[in-house]
């Protein structure tokens, strides 16, 4: 496994990789000493973070390794399909899987998304409007929204 850390606008974020993929994407106070010696898969995600976070890109087109239970991937599945700039209630994303009553465990699933941002649990909020739950923090799922093209704070959030 290979690990960097990356110096994003919204903090330090460490990225873990693998042979098939990118494994884990989330945010820490700050950098460990154990980051690998860069590779060029590595220099890829953070050139596409970069990107992402200068209004360059909208899309990621590393592969992707999540680790999780066979629901847990159908939910991630279903996040990658919020397209940028939207948002979706967690009751639609219940919809979407086929299933209302599943709404709490959707929630469970996104709460434990391990690829923060490239597969976009951000864009997951409350059936008011509300920002509700991330594990990146509230403050940040608000930035990253706004990032993407949501009002600052006027908004409905």
């Amino acid at each position: 496994m290979d690990k960097a850390f990356y110096n994003s606008p919204l903090g330090w974020i460490e990225i873990c990789t693998n042979t098939n993929g990118v494994t884990h994407i989330y945010f820490v106070e700050k950098p460990q000493k154990t980051a690998s010696k860069g590779t060029a898969f590595l220099d890829l995600v953070v050139k596409q973070l970069d990107n992402y976070f200068t209004h360059n890109h909208k899309t990621f087109s590393f592969p992707l390794d999540p680790s999780g239970t066979e629901f847990q991937l159908a939910v991630w599945k279903l996040l990658d399909q919020i397209p940028h700039g939207t948002t979706l209630p967690y009751l639609k994303m219940a919809q979407k899987s086929g299933d209302i009553k599943k709404v709490r465990a959707i929630a469970n699933a996104i709460a434990k998304n391990p690829i923060l941002i490239a597969i976009p649990c951000h864009r997951v909020i409350g059936s008011d409007r509300s920002l509700v739950g991330y594990s990146g923090g509230l403050e940040r799922k608000r930035k990253l929204l706004e990032l993407e093209g949501f009002p600052k704070q006027n908004s409905l959030f």
